[in-house]
């Protein structure tokens, strides 16, 4: 059998289910069990659990309905990538065409020179297709990615040049807060692969040259302890969604820790409350894989209980 990362399987020589989060080897994988052990187990000795298919539903694949514009749209080809709902240490990719262009598209990766063909199929416009998984505890050792398409339409537009793009992902991608992906109907961190250069212009470049240099512009110190309740950071709070609530504290999170960091704070306290977890989890995500983050601690359980969340830096 061919699994994947995130299918749900059992063990066939004992009562054991777990989902796949790791692929050790052609014939080896790693199952992480319902209590969290990630356990080495041959390939043929699982077999799938009924009614537990990680195959792509209709949104994420080619059979997607393809929804037609009066308005052509020549940019908008991004990757989201997931966490699965229920192996969280399994990331999913999933390749969103937004454009009216129908793209040929094909990823292959590089691990140390030994390339591999991944994925490749026609994504029409306005459609979305999952294209690979990985597990993100294994970001170091994760392959350089090539994204390559072509660019088709019958109507009367200037041919666009292919893309063509090799990229390494580091920790700094998964950083950022995700956001709600309508495509996938999940939260996601998302990458544009088609993002227009910037258009220089060459007088002010050349300007530029005599200008004397400019003070870096000053990023402004934070307190020391920061409430992220979204009633302290909106004045609107009542008129905004959940999942609103949840960008807009994790976006003002996202930059009270660069402040803090550029400001070579020693450390930071977020007060972030308890409710269902929700901005707690991502806070630890986020702050467990920052390379300038030396530690972090519940922060004065006296006072905060469990909602508040102390932060050391690197000296």
């Amino acid at each position: 059998m061919n699994f994947k990362l995130g299918d749900f399987v059992r063990f066939v020589d004992e009562k054991r289910e777990g989902y796949v989060t790791r692929v050790i080897d052609a014939e080896t994988l790693g199952v992480t069990d319902t209590d969290g052990f990630e356990i080495p187990v041959a390939v043929k000795n699982l077999t799938y659990v009924h009614g537990h298919s990680s195959k792509p539903t209709a949104q994420n694949n080619n059979e997607t309905e393809v929804v037609v514009d009066d308005e052509f749209n020549e940019v908008g080809i991004y990757l989201a990538v997931n966490e699965d709902s229920k192996a969280s240490s399994v990331v999913h990719f999933t390749l969103i065409n937004q454009t009216s262009y129908q793209l040929l598209f094909s990823l292959k990766t590089d691990l140390k020179g030994k390339y591999k063909g991944e994925f490749a199929s026609l994504i029409q416009a306005k459609t979305s297709s999952q294209i690979y998984s990985a597990n993100l505890a294994d970001l170091e050792i994760w392959p350089s990615f090539i994204f390559q398409a072509l660019y088709f339409t019958t109507a009367n537009i200037k041919p666009k040049e292919p893309i063509n793009i090799t990229k390494k992902f580091k920790a700094k991608d998964f950083n950022g807060a995700k956001k709600q992906v309508p495509e996938i109907n999940k939260y996601a961190w998302l990458i544009q692969l088609d993002e227009p250069l910037p258009i220089i212009d060459a007088q002010k470049l050349k300007e530029s040259f005599f200008k004397t240099p400019t003070a870096k512009p000053v990023v402004p110190k934070p307190a020391a302890e920061i409430d992220l309740h979204i009633e302290k950071i909106r004045e609107d709070h009542q008129f905004l969604g959940q999942s609103e609530i949840i960008d807009i504290q994790l976006n003002y999170f996202q930059q009270i820790l660069e402040a803090a960091i550029a400001n070579q704070m020693p450390s930071i306290v977020f007060i972030h409350g308890v409710g269902n977890g929700t901005l707690r989890h991502h806070i630890h995500k986020t702050i467990s894989k920052h390379p300038q983050v030396r530690t972090f601690m519940d922060a004065r359980k006296e006072k905060f209980g469990f909602g508040a969340t102390e932060v050391i830096f690197k000296g």
